[in-house]
């Protein structure tokens, strides 16, 4: 791989062993990845933040790199979710031992110069690349929505990867840097239109069929029943995604498949570029009956109630959290619930009065965490409600507790 001789010096140890680490790991992957050069970042999202899933050997490796004092990101960089509300940890009882060593993975990356914002979803809280942008970022999710509501361009970084890429403001250039490996592979088109808490189902279900692939959807038009090249127009007046029902299909995509990249026709800034004729021949037809099928696969518990609902999985939009305020306004929560979101959202809905709504009623908005990476198998709860096709694949291997998928409205249960 070519490294000009800024590069070569960052290789060489000429700007401190951290660099020269960070260096290693970028070359090491462009090798394995036949990347011919380094491409310039403007940002970077890291993941590998939570006490959970790193323990003490990451938690070693950080403060290591944090010791050499003239490592900093040279790029604006953000925080996956940590294992905990690093605020309001005791109320919500995580164990001290596990915040302790939680704080130092945080302040870690602080030294490095990592933004302590924790969160899945950086793009709504100013991490937010431009068409076309070369970033690193490794929250599976946030790669999705980056790469296909936004049009910037990442690979599905380890964590690593893209910290050793906001030291070094670079990252190897290969996969969905190029344009050529962002066409579509698989085509969808659905039978039916779908409600908001079914495009996790629907994501669910396409990223087990393709993979690590590149689907392009054709969405459902509820009003007229046009041939599909005639009017653009008519494509998406009915069914039209929100930026939250995006959010929610490129996480389930991501977490059944590995999918990075996904056009929908007439929504998407790049489906265009797709080149989907080629695979159309072998269209894949998703049913109102499919999507069903995903919340009866993925809910395995025998309880018709959850001990704790968790919704925010990714974290929560300002919009969603006025939705859930509404739902249990002037009401009392039965079950526990945590809204899970950034420190920078909850600003906001703390504003907006959403957050007292929400604390009235029993629940809590919960920062800097979520369902997966939390240890909620410690705090005493058995089945875990959420109304994210990710989160319900991912609750019962991480955290081994049984889990209830299904909408919010008929998760949150009411004294």
């Amino acid at each position: 791989m070519y490294l000009n001789p800024e590069e070569e010096k960052m290789y060489n140890g000429e700007y401190g062993e951290t660099m020269r680490k960070s260096m290693e790991i970028l070359v090491a992957l462009g090798d394995i990845y036949e990347a011919e050069c380094l491409v310039n970042i403007s940002s970077a999202q890291i993941s590998g933040v939570s006490y959970k899933t790193i323990g003490d050997a990451g938690l070693e490796y950080l403060e290591d790199l944090a010791a050499d004092k003239t490592a900093k990101a040279k790029v604006p960089s953000t925080l996956n979710p940590a294992g905990t509300d690093l605020d309001n940890w005791k109320e919500l009882g995580f164990p001290i031992d596990f915040v302790k060593k939680q704080n130092r993975i945080v302040d870690a990356y602080g030294n490095l110069g990592i933004s302590k914002t924790c969160t899945c979803t950086p793009y709504l809280v100013g991490n937010v690349p431009r068409f076309k942008d070369h970033v690193a970022f490794s929250e599976s999710s946030a790669v999705a929505y980056t790469n296909s509501v936004i049009g910037a361009r990442t690979n599905r970084e380890g964590g690593p990867g893209a910290l050793a890429a906001a030291i070094c403001g670079k990252t190897p250039m290969y996969a969905y840097h190029l344009e050529e490996n962002r066409v579509a592979t698989d085509v969808i088109e659905l039978e039916d239109e779908i409600s908001k808490t079914e495009y996790g189902a629907l994501g669910y279900i396409v990223g087990g069929e393709v993979g690590d692939g590149v689907p392009y959807f054709i969405l459902k038009n509820k009003k007229e029943n046009k041939p599909r090249n005639s009017d653009l127009k008519s494509l998406v007046t009915g069914l039209k995604p929100t930026v939250n029902d995006l959010k929610s299909l490129g996480a389930a995509l991501a977490s059944s498949g590995a999918v990075a990249l996904y056009h929908i026709e007439g929504e998407t800034p790049e489906y265009k570029i797709a080149d989907y004729e080629s695979v159309a021949k072998d269209k894949i037809y998703i049913s109102k009956a499919d999507i069903k099928n995903v919340f009866e696969k993925l809910s395995n518990s025998s309880k018709n109630t959850a001990d704790l609902v968790c919704l925010g999985c990714p974290h929560a939009s300002l919009e969603e959290i006025e939705k859930i305020a509404n739902l249990v306004k002037s009401k009392k929560i039965a079950n526990d619930l945590w809204v899970c979101t950034s420190i920078n959202i909850k600003a906001a809905a703390d504003r907006m009065n959403y957050t007292k709504i929400i604390e009235n009623a029993g629940g809590h908005i919960v920062c800097d965490t979520c369902m997966v990476v939390a240890p909620i198998e410690d705090l005493g709860y058995e089945t875990i409600g959420v109304d994210s096709a990710k989160a319900a694949n991912y609750v019962p291997s991480m955290c081994g507790l049984e889990v209830i998928y299904d909408d919010a409205k008929n998760l949150i249960k009411f004294k």
